[in-house]
């Protein structure tokens, strides 16, 4: 009797505890183990260089974060899979992933490897931004310097300047290649802590093209798009792209057969719609352009849709991590209903968790503590961190309605659930 009831055991460990379930497309939603994958997610772009055992890593931190998002809920993480260097270079993550053009951190890497592997352990999934048209983490203008296409990049100020700079990437064809050798250097890895390849990772759910393309070059996006899933046939390739605000047309950007779902963000501060110094004049208009921005892209029923990234700042625009925050509660909850409305997924932006700003306001400098807010950014303006009590108890009150990844049974994949039942009854008729 015990020689079964071991063999059963160990069957049963076995089956728990394979890599899982890749997420999934089917009938126009995500799906996970057959079941809508309707999540709360968060951004962390910063996990791999928390996960490193270089400078900015603290893995006793990165525990600690993990095991509090899963105790809210938040199954989903999007992270950054790549950031360019040189270090030297202002308003960016740092230490960099990619020092030089093909030259790599090996502890950013290995961070990237451990974050994962951690992941993995809570049922989570990440999203893996692979560059960004932004200067934050290097991005297109550090390809185009690399590439020579210009000698310095023209930081803003000026974002409007800055958006035609980026937009060059596209346009160089050494550019683009520096960035498809990163694509395949990264798709290419195994993961040291699992021995698991990237690509045949189900913690893996997608592949990002990067964070807020704008200006898109479509046949790129195909080609990358393609190269992407050519690479990993059993995970999901999607934009990054911020929707309508910024698109000439939003089922154009996602049209090519090699993109698996659309996302936007949604920015009502950043595009001057809310203004936290008149919140009582301007907050209602805010909610109600949001509800309208999501209902506009929730028409599109092409392909799943994902709102990848909103916030709002904490009340009158105070970036003190004890600032109230009336205003951001409301505005949290109002998002996440209507987007649970729609069925469409969401992450927040972002996580800050127990990190703190050195000087609320100030931009990031290295040694500061990696919160939400990327560095060229005022620290403290979006950060959730874990002593919001009232913003955290929305998000897991949402996250229990929406999660789909649970590890209870019943979500396992009818395979193993067949097999578990299975010798379940041998097991019932021995004892009997």
């Amino acid at each position: 009797m015990l020689f079964y009831t071991t063999v059963f055991f160990v069957l049963l460990i076995r089956i728990t505890q394979q890599t899982g379930s890749f997420v999934n497309v089917k009938n126009g939603r995500l799906t996970l183990n057959d079941q809508d994958y309707l999540y709360v997610g968060t951004n962390f772009w910063y996990g791999a260089n928390l996960g490193s055992t270089g400078p900015g890593g603290n893995r006793t931190r990165l525990l600690r974060e993990l095991d509090r998002l899963h105790s809210l809920g938040i199954d989903n993480l999007r992270v950054q899979a790549g950031s360019e260097g040189p270090n030297t270079e202002p308003w960016r993550i740092v230490p960099s992933m990619q020092r030089e053009p093909g030259l790599y951190d090996d502890t950013i890497l290995d961070g990237l490897d451990f974050l994962l592997y951690e992941m993995g352990q809570r049922k989570m999934r990440a999203v893996m931004c692979l560059n960004n048209f932004w200067h934050w983490s290097g991005g297109y203008a550090q390809y185009i310097v690399w590439a020579g296409g210009a000698t310095s990049i023209p930081y803003p100020g000026d974002y409007n300047a800055f958006e035609l700079f980026s937009a060059r990437f596209y346009q160089l064809p050494v550019a683009v290649e520096l960035f498809n050798k990163h694509i395949q250097f990264i798709m290419k890895r195994t993961n040291k802590y699992n021995n698991i390849a990237y690509t045949d990772d189900s913690t893996i759910m997608s592949w990002e093209l990067a964070n807020e393309p704008r200006r898109l070059d479509l046949a790129w996006v195909n080609r990358t798009a393609c190269l992407i899933k050519q690479l990993a046939p059993k995970q999901l390739v999607t934009t990054g792209v911020e929707g309508n605000i910024s698109s000439k047309n939003f089922s154009n950007d996602h049209a090519s057969p090699c993109i698996d779902y659309a996302t936007f963000h949604l920015w009502v501060q950043n595009w001057n719609i809310y203004d936290p110094h008149n919140a009582s004049m301007t907050f209602p208009s805010a909610l109600e352009f949001a509800q309208k921005y999501i209902e506009f892209h929730a028409a599109y029923k092409d392909k799943p849709v994902v709102l990848e990234e909103f916030g709002i700042s904490r009340d009158n625009d105070d970036h003190n991590p004890t600032a109230s925050v009336t205003i951001r509660d409301k505005y949290y909850r109002s998002i996440f209903q209507w987007a649970r409305d729609h069925r469409i997924p969401v992450n927040f932006w972002a996580y800050g968790g127990e990190g703190r700003p050195r000087i609320a306001r100030a931009n990031w400098t290295q040694g500061d503590d990696f919160i939400g807010d990327p560095p060229h950014e005022p620290q403290g303006w979006y950060s959730v961190y874990d002593t919001d009590q009232s913003t955290l108890e929305i998000i897991r009150q949402f996250a229990a309605i929406n999660s789909a990844s649970s590890t209870n049974l019943l979500l396992l994949p009818l395979c193993n659930r067949m097999m578990i039942f299975f010798f379940m009854s041998i097991l019932t008729c021995i004892y009997l």
